[in-house]
């Protein structure tokens, strides 16, 4: 029987990496270590831009690192450079510094200190290239305002530490995120947009065709929805004519009436003649609507051409059952007439309805909810032809803080008034060659921001086509020279 001894061989850590020694029972062993050849691999700490005191402006960390540790590191750098030695790099006990100055400020890279110094100067010119493409002026200021700009693009040069393959142009390109098929989707998206705008403005004329057709065969008009409803108030609609009679021997004319101030505006008809005893003097329309006659020793004939149920009432010391049946304004008494010089109310009209087609001027308003904000889309439609009003405005409300709305298709003029927050939108004359138009802009808020629309006009028109055909004295019926002025403005227009 053979016997074997075996000898053990014991494996530790020891200075030497082969060191030969006894062990307590006289064997002979052999000891090993790791050797120092496997080093710790080479790591960027963080990338920073600060001022020559050491403040930090813009700082991004590549490995895990508290606030107050990279402030120290960033702080303790200024110390440590030496103003008499051209080097690039500084380095303590435990990080080194790679920086290059631009202008006021530095450029630094911290990194451990077994770190390759080449790449590490390599990857330093990068990250100086890179601010210039960000920003127009190396200033603290303009580095604070593109400081997340900039770490995006350090993110693009570093990851977790190490150097990534990349140049200039594909940062730009990585920092963009440019993409062909973003920009398809957008494409098609702003199609769609379109054609839906334009499909909505079809929908709303057919709609309002119907509700037209619809009230003209005596039918209930269909319901609508998506826009602000119109109201005027009793006294909105306002006209003035003022009939000045004129004597062959001296020739005088009343002076134009001023604009009424009052909440209600109407038609005015004023006559004139000092050698004249009777005579038509003034016809003015007060209230919601107003027609008025005069009658003493001359009459005047007023005729009315309307479809909508206008309500005429006149003055009690005019003749009702003459103005019935012969469109006639004249006084009870003959023998009396009218005062001279002044302003006298003999005959009022005034329509209450809630009939939209009965509106003179309509106004749609469509506003849109998109991904900035709001596409609005107001529309105005004439409805009576015989109509010309002049200096139109359509006053739109915007919301406050958001700065001007982009203006895209419009048929006129526009104004923003900033600091009344609204968009006025201007036309200068709206008739039967011109009876329809549209605006559209854009800009941030809700549809409810932009009601209620206000609407102020003038024309020279009356709405109830009240018209004073001629003037003539009672004694032997003669024609008296006479002219007119009429005025039809707004009190009070809003969509709601």
């Amino acid at each position: 029987m053979t016997e074997c001894n075996l000898v053990p061989i014991l494996i530790s850590s020891i200075d030497n990496p082969l060191d030969k020694n006894l062990d307590s029972g006289g064997n002979s062993c052999l000891s090993f270590k790791p050797l120092k050849s496997f080093s710790q691999p080479q790591v960027l700490l963080a990338a920073a831009v600060c001022t020559k005191a050491g403040k930090a402006i813009v700082s991004r960390q590549f490995v895990e690192m508290t606030r107050t540790r990279i402030e120290g590191l960033l702080a303790a750098f200024p110390k440590l450079m030496n103003t008499g030695k051209q080097h690039t790099f500084v380095e303590t006990e435990s990080v080194r510094y790679v920086y290059q100055p631009m202008e006021k400020l530095y450029m630094v890279l911290i990194t451990t200190k077994n770190s390759n110094i080449l790449e590490d100067l390599e990857t330093l010119r990068l990250f100086s290239r890179v601010i210039p493409e960000y920003c127009r002026a190396l200033e603290e200021n303009e580095i604070s305002e593109h400081c997340f700009d900039l770490i995006f693009a350090f993110d693009e040069i570093v990851a977790l530490g190490y150097r990534e393959n990349v140049n200039l142009a594909q940062i730009r390109t990585f920092t963009e995120m440019d993409s062909h098929e973003e920009k398809v989707f957008r494409a098609v998206r702003e199609t769609q947009e379109r054609e839906a705008k334009a499909e909505m403005r079809r929908k709303a004329k057919e709609l309002q065709q119907a509700r037209r057709d619809a009230e003209r065969q005596g039918k209930k008009a269909p319901g609508f929805g998506g826009f602000g409803s119109s109201a005027v108030s009793g006294g909105s609609t306002a006209a003035m004519i003022t009939e000045t009679i004129i004597e062959s021997d001296k020739p005088k004319v009343a002076p134009a009436p001023a604009r009424p101030s009052g909440p209600s505006k109407a038609l005015k008809l004023g006559a004139k003649g000092k050698e004249v005893d009777n005579f038509v003097d003034k016809l003015k329309s007060e209230g919601e609507t107003i027609m008025s006659s005069s009658m003493g020793k001359r009459t005047s004939e007023a005729t009315k051409v309307h479809a909508p149920p206008i309500n005429m009432e006149t003055h009690p010391n005019v003749d009702k059952k003459l103005f019935t049946a012969e469109s006639l304004i004249g006084l009870k008494n003959p023998e009396k007439s009218f005062p001279v010089n002044s302003d006298v109310g003999v005959l009022k009209w005034r329509l209450q309805t809630t009939e939209e087609s009965f509106i003179p001027l309509t106004i749609n308003c469509w506003p849109s909810e998109s991904g900035n904000g709001c596409d609005v889309n107001i529309e105005y439609e004439l409805q009576e032809d015989n109509l010309e009003l002049n200096d139109v405005v359509i006053t739109i409300p915007l919301p406050s803080g958001v700065g001007a709305p982009v203006i895209g298709e419009i048929d006129g003029e526009y104004r923003h008034d900033s600091r009344r927050n609204t968009l006025e939108w201007c036309l200068p004359v709206i008739d039967a060659k011109n009876k329809s138009g549209s605006l559209e802009f854009s800009i941030a808020g809700q549809p409810n921001d932009f009601f209620p629309v206000q609407v102020s006009f003038v024309s020279k028109k009356n709405y109830c086509n009240i018209q004073v055909t001629k003037v003539t004295q009672v004694d032997g019926n003669s024609p008296v020279r006479f002219s007119t002025e009429t005025t039809f403005l707004v009190d009070k227009y809003e969509i709601l």
